[in-house]
């Protein structure tokens, strides 16, 4: 198998990329990085030389531009089963690939009100009745997968998809002062305290 290359944007701004150098991190998979900054005149001319998107991440590999998250995680898990990347319980596996689907497609107003990035302390806007809604919805997914799971570490037991999923929201909650119920800040920690959370965070740093 050809050797993989990751097309990320920056570590302090790019949180879909986050999510799928995640999973490629946490999983042993090798791979190259090629960044990108974002929000620059020819940003999205250096990314259309590689996925006709336009947008990032891409993976590529043998000819593929794999140029979605969540599509690319599905991709890994396929050509890495020894990654465990989605649980083997047919059952928690569902329920993980719904939240992990939620999660791509849906809390555009919790997105758009909490913007992505990696300081802290900043200060959070007048949340919305829809925003307070889908912060709750998240934690009620958390609650759901534990229990399914009777993990005391990652929502599935080992650091999955799922994970990388809901990663960026963690650093989210972390950034505007969103207190993190007591039932799972050790699913916070441990995510947080996570190798390769910390690495992409150390990068970041660098970045500034």
């Amino acid at each position: 198998m050809s050797a993989i290359k990751l097309l990320i944007g920056d570590y302090q701004k790019s949180s879909w990329s986050l999510r799928a150098w995640l999973v490629l991190v946490s999983a042993d998979v090798p791979f190259e990085v090629i960044q990108i900054q974002l929000e620059q005149p020819q940003t999205r001319e250096r990314i259309l030389a590689y996925s006709a998107s336009g947008k990032l991440p891409v993976l590529l590999q043998e000819g593929l531009a794999i140029n979605d998250s969540l599509a690319i995680c599905e991709y890994l898990a396929e050509q890495y089963p020894e990654a465990r990347l989605w649980p083997e319980d047919v059952g928690l596996r569902a329920l993980a690939r719904a939240a992990s689907a939620e999660m791509h497609a849906g809390f555009i107003q919790l997105r758009t009100q909490l913007p992505f990035g990696l300081s802290r302390g900043e200060l959070a806007p007048q949340l919305s009745a829809e925003t307070e809604e889908q912060i709750q919805r998240v934690f009620s997914i958390w609650r759901q997968l534990l229990a399914r799971s009777r993990s005391v570490a990652f929502l599935c037991g080992s650091f999955g998809v799922v994970d990388a999923m809901f990663t960026p929201l963690l650093l989210r909650f972390l950034r505007y002062g969103i207190a993190i119920p007591e039932d799972l800040k050790p699913y916070a920690d441990t995510l947080l305290l996570h190798p390769p959370v910390l690495q992409w965070l150390k990068l970041a740093e660098q970045e500034i």
